[in-house]
């Protein structure tokens, strides 16, 4: 099963792959759901890193950039570890380190993790499916068969008093108890953070308090969203798929006569890739994703139906929406503006 969002069910005990473009294979394995583990296999050519020794104990991330470090400490000198990392993903080093195209990529992740926040994973506030903390077993035992998740928020009413976590092991243990069932007596912590909390503080902290669970939090107390070990972790090795996940239909379709449909998540730049470059300097200062955008526009979230104009000449309609988000878009151009309209 998958962690709390709007990712597709995963098996906590299943093995894990993510597919790259030449065929290699990174596997990310699981111990009990606690313990997260990336190894190599031979499709992707990965020779043994310096000092590892090959050792199945070694076969791991950590061990992989360990070895780097000890044999670039000792060829580099004076050059700081992260300066002679950057060589080696530049293909400007000169010390032999044996290093192919995916090993560069996790170790340009790696190094970039520390301008990465809570904010910029985050499964949004909109996209949290939680459960009331007196809900029933059975109520309970339905709710994680329909989402598909290992790990649910449990709040007080709304998702800003979220006061838990309850995992799926613990559920079906509940159902062999002779025990009354009350849904706080199962809980497990979770960790709270702020928005702006860097990625690789986090995964210590959440290390530290035994927990893959972290809610962000605003200013105000309230929740923004929420982040799983899984989020973090394909921060560094991409996007987790396993026997579970379903391919949704693409993000994005232009039709022949220049009509795009599009999901109000699609990126920016996805959409300036395929339509060209038509947002000014401050849109794309202020918004990432389409639904953003119109939202920018109109001030407010349009209703389902409502046709929002931009000022180069595209139409907005809001195909699919609700009175928290922009859910779904079709995305039309008009003819050319008028010069004082530009």
């Amino acid at each position: 099963m998958s962690e709390p969002h709007s990712r597709p069910p995963r098996d906590n005990g299943a093995n894990v792959k993510v597919s790259r473009d030449n065929g290699a294979n990174v596997k990310v394995s699981r111990d009990n759901g606690a313990n997260v583990k990336v190894s190599r296999d031979g499709g992707m050519g990965v020779k043994n890193p310096p000092e590892t020794g090959g050792a199945a104990g070694d076969d791991s991330l950590v061990a992989m950039v360990r070895g780097w470090v000890r044999a670039l400490r000792r060829a580099k000198g004076g050059e700081s570890v992260r300066e002679a990392l950057e060589d080696l993903i530049d293909d400007r080093d000169d010390t032999g380190i044996p290093i192919d195209d995916h090993e560069r990529i996790l170790l340009g992740n790696i190094l970039h993790l520390r301008d990465v926040t809570a904010y910029d994973v985050m499964v949004p506030r909109a996209d949290i499916q939680g459960v009331e903390d007196g809900t029933t077993l059975d109520d309970l035992i339905d709710l994680f068969i329909r989402c598909g998740h290992s790990r649910l928020p449990v709040h007080r009413g709304t998702l800003d008093d979220i006061i838990g976590m309850v995992h799926i092991k613990d559920v079906l243990a509940a159902t062999r108890s002779d025990q009354s069932f009350h849904l706080p007596h199962i809980m497990r912590r979770v960790l709270f953070v702020s928005p702006a909390m860097r990625v690789p503080d986090m995964l210590l902290e959440m290390r530290l308090k035994r927990t893959h669970m972290a809610l962000v939090v605003d200013e105000y107390g309230g929740i923004d969203g929420l982040v799983t070990t899984e989020d973090l972790v394909e921060q560094i090795v991409g996007e987790i798929e396993d026997e579970h996940d379903e391919h949704d239909d693409p993000v994005m379709s232009i039709a022949a006569d220049g009509t795009i449909e599009a999901d109000a998540r699609a990126s920016i730049e996805e959409f300036e890739a395929a339509l060209g470059a038509v947002l000014t300097d401050e849109e794309r200062d202020e918004v990432d994703t389409l639904g953003g955008l119109v939202f920018f526009i109109a001030g407010r979230i349009p209703s389902r139906g409502e046709l929002i104009v931009h000022s180069s000449g595209l139409e907005f309609e809001v195909v699919d929406a609700d009175p928290r988000r922009i859910k779904w878009l079709r995305v039309r151009r008009l003819l050319p503006v008028a010069d004082d309209q530009s």
